[in-house]
């Protein structure tokens, strides 16, 4: 049987695990990321959680084809450095992500950007399994996207493009951590919707779970910010459907677990903005694989 090792690298933790062909995954475990220590930190992290389940196949007679790493920012086409746009990764611009990881741990790897990774998850083993047309956007610390066309990863020239994060969704918005202003990642991610709650009840320890368990609770403040949310993020998803008329929309990230009145709402919200015949046969659902997205999707790029 084949196996990959998986990295799925976020601005807060590292998940890795040995994944299987058919997407079991006998090991796997997290760390946290160093994500303001530079770039050889988190280079040193990642070789960690590789050498643990590299450890793991070892001691059970099992052999790794390689290193799949699904990681924040722009990765090149070739699937070796990170060329930037990971804000919420010190000094993660310019790295040569597979060398680094090639020297420290001996194995193949391939990198790929995180929204990616999830995407590659999903269609191989997830919501998506025989679409050829999908969009995929995850909702976390920021906004993810990535697209599947007719049966390809779309990626851009050079694999910079999809960062539907940074689509204006304000035009005289608030500045965005790439640079610009009013970036759909700075109003809809599930980082605005805890700050934009700390603005409105000056709580500064509620997360995104905290919110919806006040929201379901009849907190006015929750209500507001989550529809703050969704009105945003509604927005945003209407724009790319019109521009790709996908059969599916594929929603991750945390927040996106809160249950079926999130989905709900997200769809009234699409329903309002979006023209209807590029939305005719186009479904909006949650992502199945949750927080093995990453680590199924990042090991499907050796596999």
């Amino acid at each position: 049987m084949e196996y990959a090792i998986g990295i799925d690298l976020g601005g807060t933790s590292i998940k890795y695990a040995l994944v299987s062909k058919e997407g079991a995954m006998p090991y796997a475990g997290s760390l946290d990321t160093p994500a303001t220590a530079g770039a050889r930190a988190v280079l040193d992290a990642i070789a960690t959680g590789v050498a643990a389940c590299a450890d793991y196949a070892e001691a059970n007679a099992l052999t790794p084809l390689g290193v799949g790493i699904g990681t924040p920012g722009v990765v090149s086409a070739d699937g070796r450095r990170v060329l930037g746009g990971a804000e919420n990764i010190a000094g993660w611009e310019g790295v040569d992500l597979a060398g680094g990881i090639e020297e420290r741990s001996g194995l193949r790897t391939v990198a790929s950007n995180d929204a990616n990774a999830m995407a590659t998850g999903e269609w191989l083993f997830g919501a998506a399994r025989g679409a050829s047309d999908a969009l995929f956007v995850t909702v976390g610390t920021g906004i993810g996207s990535a697209a599947l066309i007719d049966g390809h990863m779309w990626r851009g020239h050079g694999g910079r493009g999809m960062e539907m994060g940074h689509i204006t969704v304000k035009c005289d918005g608030e500045p965005c951590a790439c640079g610009g202003r009013g970036c759909l990642e700075h109003y809809a991610s599930t980082s605005a919707l805890v700050r934009r709650y700390a603005e409105l009840a000056g709580d500064t320890g509620a997360d995104g779970r905290e919110i919806v368990r006040l929201y379901l609770a009849g907190d006015p403040t929750a209500a507001q910010v989550l529809s703050e949310h969704w009105a945003y993020l509604g927005h945003g998803i209407a724009s790319m459907i019109n521009v790709f008329s996908p059969q599916l929309v594929v929603v991750g990230g945390g927040i996106s677990e809160a249950g079926d009145f999130y989905f709900e709402r997200l769809r009234r919200s699409v329903g309002a903005q979006v023209i209807d015949v590029c939305a005719a046969e186009t479904r909006i659902v949650p992502a199945e694989l949750g927080n093995r997205a990453g680590c199924l999707g990042a090991a499907g790029l050796i596999l």
